[in-house]
C-alpha cells in the first residue's frame, strides 16, 4: 500500500508544478467523487448529504460535505499549495552577453537558491486573455526541458564552495536560448495556452524543475521530489477527507496559496475566505447566527505544513528531545511563543485520535536559540478563532528546489485524517468529547 500510495503521490506531484494546477487537479478529482462547483458570486443551496467545493484565485480550494443529520461543529484541515520558485516577469526576455537570452524572474518565498542550479527548468502557470468580449485564464504548462541557470566554473571563481552567495539580479536569471528574435517566449507560452498571441493580456508564471519525482533507499524507503512542502500534506489530507465516513460535524478541506509570502491575500489564509464559506454553509443550511457560533465553538483546525526531520550530517541544528525523523510517523509541532498554535489541548485531541487510529506521532520543536517560521494555523486563527493543532510530516531540504521525506510517513498521514475527518467533536465544562 506504501509504494502504492507513494506512486500516487508522485503522479499529484507532477500535475502541479504550480499551485493553479495543483489546484485544477484537486478539483478534477473532487469532480470525479461527486463533488459540486459552487461560486462565489452564486447564491448556495445546499443539501443534507451533499458534497461541495468552491475556487478562489485558481489557486485556493475548501472543499466540505453536508451531514445527513443536524451537525454540531466542523472539522477543518488546511495545507497550502504554493512553493518557493521564481516568478516570471511580464517582460520576460533579458538579452545578455555570449549571444544569449536569459529571463527576468525574481524569487518568490524563501528558497534554498543553489539548489536551482545546473538541473533542466520549465515554465508554467496561467495566462489571462481576451475571448468574445470576456477575461479568461487559461492554464499553461510549457512540458519539455526549456531552461537551466548554469553556475559559474571553478575555474572562474575559486570560492565557489566556500558559500559564494548567489544574487538574484544576476546569477539566478535562467538561460533562455540564443539571441534570437524578441518575444520568442511570448508566442511560445500564448500557443501553449491554446490562445492568440495578440489576446493575451497579463501572465503568472513559475519556473518548476523538470526531474520527476522518485522513491530511493535501499528499500525504497524514501521520497524525493519538488513541492514535497507543502503538497504531501494536502495530497495526504485530501486522501483522508475523501475516505472518512460520515459523522455529526462538517468535514472541511482546505488548501491555500500565498503561505510562503506571507498569507497576506485575497486567496491567503489572512483572507476572510474561510470564514466566509463556513457562515455561508451555516446560512444555506438555516442555521441562524447564533446558532452558527455554537457550531464554531465545537469545531477544530488541523494546520497541516512539513516539519524538520533530523539532518544526518548536522543533528546540531535540531532540539535533541524533539527532533522528528524519516519515517517515524506524523510530527506534531510545539513553539513556546506560538509560532505554531498547538497547546495542550489541541495537541491532546489530536494525539488521541492517532492513538485510536494506530497511527505514530513525534513531536518538533525548534531548537530554543532557533526561530521558526510561522504556519496556517496563526495566521488562520486571526480570522477563525477555534482549537488548532500544529502538523507536518518530517523531510529534509526542506524549500530546495528537489527534497526529501519518508515513504511511510504519507500513509500515517492518510490514516491520522481518515480518522481525523470521521470524529466529531464537542466541547464542554466537562472536558472535550471525541466521537
Amino acid at each position: 500500500m506504501k509504494q502504492e500510495l507513494s506512486k500516487q503521490l508522485l503522479a499529484f506531484l507532477d500535475a502541479s508544478p504550480t499551485c493553479y494546477h495543483a489546484v485544477d487537479a484537486l478539483k478534477e478529482k473532487l469532480l470525479s467523487n461527486g463533488y459540486r462547483q459552487l461560486w462565489e458570486s452564486r447564491p448556495w443551496r445546499l443539501a443534507e448529504g451533499g458534497r461541495y467545493f468552491v475556487v478562489r484565485g485558481e489557486s485556493t480550494l475548501v472543499a466540505f460535505r453536508v451531514p445527513r443529520r443536524d451537525f454540531q461543529g466542523f472539522v477543518l484541515a488546511a495545507g497550502h499549495s504554493d512553493s518557493p520558485t521564481f516568478k516570471v516577469r511580464e517582460a520576460a526576455e533579458v538579452p545578455s552577453p555570449g549571444a544569449c537570452t536569459r529571463l527576468s524572474v525574481e524569487p518568490y518565498g524563501g528558497m534554498i537558491m543553489r539548489s536551482w542550479l545546473d538541473r533542466p527548468l520549465s515554465v508554467a502557470g496561467r495566462v489571462m486573455a481576451a475571448e468574445d468580449g470576456r477575461i479568461v485564464s487559461r492554464l499553461v504548462k510549457v512540458d519539455r526541458d526549456l531552461l537551466v541557470i548554469p553556475s559559474v566554473a571553478i575555474h572562474m571563481d575559486r570560492e565557489v564552495n566556500k558559500g559564494a552567495a548567489l544574487h538574484a539580479n544576476t546569477d539566478l536569471l535562467p538561460l533562455l536560448g540564443g539571441a534570437g528574435e524578441p518575444g520568442q517566449f511570448r508566442r511560445l507560452i500564448a500557443e501553449r495556452a491554446g490562445v492568440p498571441e495578440d489576446t493575451v493580456l497579463s501572465t503568472e508564471l513559475f519556473l518548476y524543475p523538470r526531474t520527476p519525482g522518485t522513491l530511493l533507499g535501499l528499500n525504497g524507503e524514501f521520497i524525493a521530489a519538488p513541492r514535497l512542502d507543502d503538497l504531501q500534506c494536502v495530497f495526504g489530507c485530501f486522501r483522508g477527507f475523501l475516505a472518512a465516513e460520515d459523522s455529526g460535524s462538517v468535514p472541511v478541506f482546505c488548501v491555500f496559496n500565498n503561505e510562503e509570502v506571507g498569507s497576506g491575500t485575497r486567496q491567503g489564509a489572512d483572507s476572510t475566505f474561510l470564514t466566509d464559506v463556513l457562515s455561508r454553509v451555516s446560512a444555506a443550511l438555516g442555521r441562524s447566527p447564533e446558532e452558527h457560533h455554537a457550531a464554531l465553538a465545537n469545531s477544530f483546525l488541523v494546520s497541516a505544513d512539513n516539519a524538520h526531520a533530523v539532518h544526518p550530517a548536522h543533528p546540531e541544528y535540531a532540539d535533541k528531545q524533539e527532533c522528528p525523523v524519516l519515517n517515524g510517523g506524523v510530527v506534531i509541532k510545539y513553539n513556546a511563543n506560538q509560532r505554531y498554535t498547538t497547546d495542550a489541548l489541541s495537541g491532546a485531541v489530536f494525539r488521541q485520535i492517532c492513538r485510536e487510529a494506530g497511527v505514530p506521532v513525534q513531536r518538533y520543536s525548534n531548537r530554543a536559540d532557533l526561530p521558526g517560521g510561522s504556519t496556517l494555523g496563526n495566521i488562520s486563527s486571526a480570522h477563525l478563532s477555534i482549537p488548532t493543532v500544529d502538523i507536518g510530516l518530517p523531510q529534509l531540504a526542506m524549500h530546495a528546489a528537489y527534497e526529501v521525506a519518508g515513504v511511510r510517513d504519507t500513509e500515517a498521514l492518510v490514516r491520522a485524517m481518515t480518522a481525523y475527518f470521521g470524529r466529531s467533536l464537542r466541547f464542554g465544562p466537562e472536558g472535550v468529547e471525541v466521537s
